[in-house]
């Protein structure tokens, strides 16, 4: 590249980062300079939901990195495609006949992308299996999860962590976010601490030698030593101590593949409702003229959208951005259908937004892009649309839950904002609506792509309490 060239992109770099300088308002601008973060690196919008230009506006027109704000993106899509009462099922077939309790054939589960399909709602499904008859499975139990396909998945590509349970992979058949929950309860009459596992896949083995220890809390992880082990029985260890004053935690790992975590949990279940399974656990696709014997229906898609948001939940919205695609381009769910239904969505909707890209639907990604100006004009757009209510109510409410219950506590803009966090290494955003001191409700995007990025939470806070007035 030559010099001419590098020293008007040099100029051009200058230039936006005076502008941007000079559209923050003052708090904002004090706050980036306090955390090392140049304007350039910053973007944002504010717009009156009711107007037709924004109050604000600065490097709006530049792709950056949302983090977990693509959820609002992800959430809306589905809300307006499929419907705000769209519900998932799971379906039990049966492949053979049944009689007196007995099946002479395999028990076939076949998922279709139930993001919440937990270790209650399987219980419920199992024990419906067992209400209409089901006792004893002659054969196998048959794992269809065809409904999607999104190749190998590998959890630790992100931040090498993976068993981590939001680096969980999406799965047609996703039981209980294939997750472990192990329960740690202390007992100082007896020196132990007892650890619980829930669900307690059947191939599951739970050690705990750990010591019941003083003083804080604090980093209670750091003083548990965990070893899973897989071998022929799965094995986790838990040494070293914890502290008696941390009361009782959890600690969510992912052990297992979907397939195994599934067969697991079943043979842990089955058994205990009563029932028998003589074959083995394999995966096969349903045929047409298999009895469909039971469905399971999910929750609907308002409280999915909840979750998703508030919690910022990634593996829930991976299933929900998948099942976009399968439903609205037909199955298999793949990221490049749902790609296509949501920009085709949204130029229905008007919305061009050439510069986005959306690798996953959760935000958990490098390469996912948009500007503030786009994310702007879709947040504007949906406070006029039909699912205004549900959209708005799943973002997390500001100082009250979700990921904004810790965040300015006590002050004026306190339950007056719904706000949509996200963070990743060198990025932080927010995305959502904020109701003024007069009464006016805005609809406000903020996005930082800097290393210093985890120092910008005051000045993402300073923008919320201008824009409400305070």
């Amino acid at each position: 590249m030559s010099k001419h060239v590098l020293a008007v992109i040099a100029l051009v770099s200058l230039c936006a980062g005076a502008r941007a300088a000079e559209g923050w308002p003052p708090a904002v601008q004090q706050a980036l300079k306090a955390a090392g973060i140049p304007p350039a690196n910053a973007s944002a919008i504010v717009q009156p939901v009711e107007a037709r230009t924004p109050t604000l506006h600065v490097n709006e027109t530049i792709a950056m990195n949302p983090a977990s704000v693509m959820k609002l993106v992800t959430t809306l899509a589905g809300l307006e495609v499929l419907g705000p009462a769209y519900r998932w099922r799971t379906n039990a077939y049966l492949d053979g006949p049944l009689k007196e309790g007995v099946l002479q054939g395999n028990l076939m589960l076949k998922g279709m992308g139930d993001p919440k399909l937990s270790f209650e709602s399987f219980w419920l499904l199992l024990r419906a299996l067992r209400d209409r008859g089901l006792r004893d499975v002659r054969g196998d139990l048959v794992l269809d999860r065809s409904y999607f396909t999104t190749g190998e998945h590998d959890p630790g590509r992100f931040d090498a962590e993976p068993l981590r349970a939001y680096n969980v992979g999406p799965d047609a058949l996703l039981l209980s976010f294939k997750s472990v929950s192990f329960q740690f309860v202390p007992d100082t009459d007896s020196g132990s601490v007892l650890v619980l596992a829930q669900p307690r896949p059947d191939q599951l083995e739970v050690v705990s030698v750990l010591r019941p220890g003083s003083g804080p809390c604090g980093e209670w992880r750091d003083k548990v030593k965990a070893d899973f082990q897989v071998a022929a029985k799965l094995r986790a260890m838990f040494t070293g101590e914890y502290p008696t004053s941390c009361g009782e935690r959890f600690w969510h790992v992912a052990l297992l593949t979907h397939p195994e975590f599934v067969s697991g949990v079943f043979r842990q279940l089955w058994p205990e409702l009563g029932g028998a399974l003589s074959g083995s656990v394999r995966e096969a696709a349903v045929v047409q003229g298999m009895k469909l014997f039971y469905s399971h229906e999910s929750a609907p898609l308002t409280e999915i959208v909840r979750d998703i948001n508030k919690f910022s939940n990634n593996v829930m919205a991976r299933q929900l951005y998948l099942t976009i695609g399968a439903e609205a381009a037909r199955p298999p769910g793949r990221y490049d259908k749902s790609f296509g239904v949501v920009k085709s969505w949204l130029a229905k909707r008007g919305l061009e937004m050439p510069e986005l890209v959306i690798e996953n639907g959760s935000g958990l990604s490098r390469r996912d892009r948009i500007s503030a100006q786009s994310l702007g004009a879709m947040l504007v757009a949906a406070y006029h649309g039909t699912v205004m209510p549900e959209f708005i109510a799943s973002m997390p409410l500001v100082a009250v839950d979700g990921t904004m219950r810790k965040r300015l506590k006590g002050e004026q803009v306190a339950g007056s904002a719904h706000i949509k966090t996200g963070s990743l290494a060198d990025v932080r955003a927010i995305g959502g609506y904020v109701l003024d001191r007069k009464g006016q409700r805005h609809a406000v995007v903020m996005m930082i792509n800097h290393p210093n990025a985890h120092m910008a939470q005051p000045a993402l806070d300073e923008l919320l309490r201008w824009v409400y007035g305070g």
